[in-house]
């Protein structure tokens, strides 16, 4: 027998009897404030998907042997919802996240469910909350969709238990200013063979330290290299992007492969389309080392580096800490003070107007 699978005609709402105070936009800091509700949907691997709930934010009820507290097993992913300037609420790709999300789960063994069905749920909860979304440009609602184990089972098996959960924290700009890099070739993000291309919680958790530890330093995050030949790979929340005029003379927009190591951002994957919609510079995915850039830099044909995420969108890097000595990254040659170089200043217009509605396009998905 058919066991069911996540429905959103059967989506029940209890709404909170204390509703939050909305925040000042200006103090709004990413991750740190949360709405009133969240999505909740749990499953048996014997009876299937239940009911999806949206109910109060708060605490949840989980057995202290639950795979994702001992195992890790935990999947998770980030979109957003922006407000357009005649008052409506879309999401951007979200069919993006949730294709991310099934590949990451399946790779823990968590059970499969109906993306189109789950996505109709989220848009749900975002209507309930629609109050917390910003109106301000540069300014969204975060959507985190959480996937996790929650058999009590400390066997190596797989969780015959799981819960889906979402819940939405509004936000404002992640990096307002260029960011400075620390590259680091000791420590490993990820690794042939290994699971760099999910959003699992167990990626994260090891890089914590090593993160604190720039930041300490006056940086703001790792650039992850790779082997003996110091392979760029992305950075801690970002995929990483260098423009330059290759070697071959010819200006080029360069990535790192999706070769199992690399996460497969869907900000990557939009800004990748628009420049290659543009047909004005070759645009490659392809591995390139430090060395390489090092060189580039020391023949003046860096023009600019940055990071994309869903958190940050697109961010200037103006500096990168490799091997003792400080690089510095061309930002605007013809501003001194620009937060921007000129193409990522392009591709983050583009890209909001998108996302806010007022370029038409498939990516951006209405609630209704």
């Amino acid at each position: 027998m058919t066991k069911p699978d996540i429905d959103a005609s059967k989506l029940t709402i209890t709404l909170t009897q204390t509703p939050k105070e909305l925040l000042d936009q200006s103090e709004l800091k990413f991750g740190k404030y949360f709405t009133d509700h969240m999505l909740c949907i749990k499953y048996t691997e014997e009876n299937g998907w239940e009911a999806p709930e949206i109910k109060p934010y708060g605490p949840l009820a989980i057995d202290p042997a639950a795979f994702a507290l001992n195992y890790s097993v935990q999947a998770f992913e980030g979109t957003k919802a922006y407000r357009a300037a005649d008052g409506t609420i879309n999401l951007f790709r979200p069919e993006k996240n949730l294709q991310r999300l099934a590949s990451s789960s399946q790779r823990i063994m968590l059970p499969e469910f109906d993306q189109e069905q789950f996505l109709e749920c989220i848009k749900e909860l975002v209507k309930v909350d629609q109050r917390f979304v910003p109106n301000d440009y540069g300014y969204s609602m975060y959507v985190r969709p959480n996937f996790i184990g929650t058999e009590p089972n400390l066997n190596l098996v797989y969780s015959r238990e799981a819960l889906l959960y979402v819940y939405l924290s509004p936000v404002g700009p992640y990096f307002p200013r260029t960011v400075k890099l620390f590259a680091n070739s000791i420590e490993a993000r990820a690794w042939p063979g290994g699971v760099g291309s999910f959003k699992l919680g167990g990626n994260y958790a090891p890089s914590m330290r090593p993160a604190m530890d720039v930041v300490s330093k006056g940086y703001d995050q790792i650039l992850w290299l790779l082997g003996d030949d110091h392979y760029v790979t992305e950075v801690g929340t970002m995929n990483f992007f260098i423009f330059w005029v290759n070697a071959d003379g010819e200006k080029e927009l360069v990535t790192a492969p999706l070769d199992g190591i690399i996460l497969p951002g869907v900000t990557r994957d939009s800004l990748l389309a628009l420049a290659r919609q543009w047909g004005e510079f070759k645009v490659s995915e392809r591995k390139i080392t430090m060395p390489e850039v090092v060189t580039a830099l020391e023949e003046g044909r860096v023009l600019e580096a940055f990071g994309a995420g869903t958190a940050c969108i697109v961010c200037s890097v103006s500096e990168v800490f490799y091997e003792g000595q400080n690089l510095a990254i061309p930002v605007d040659p013809t501003d001194p003070d620009a937060v921007y170089g000129p193409l990522t200043k392009r591709l983050r217009a583009e890209l909001l107007d998108i996302q806010y509605a007022k370029t038409p396009s498939p990516w951006s998905v209405p609630l209704v």
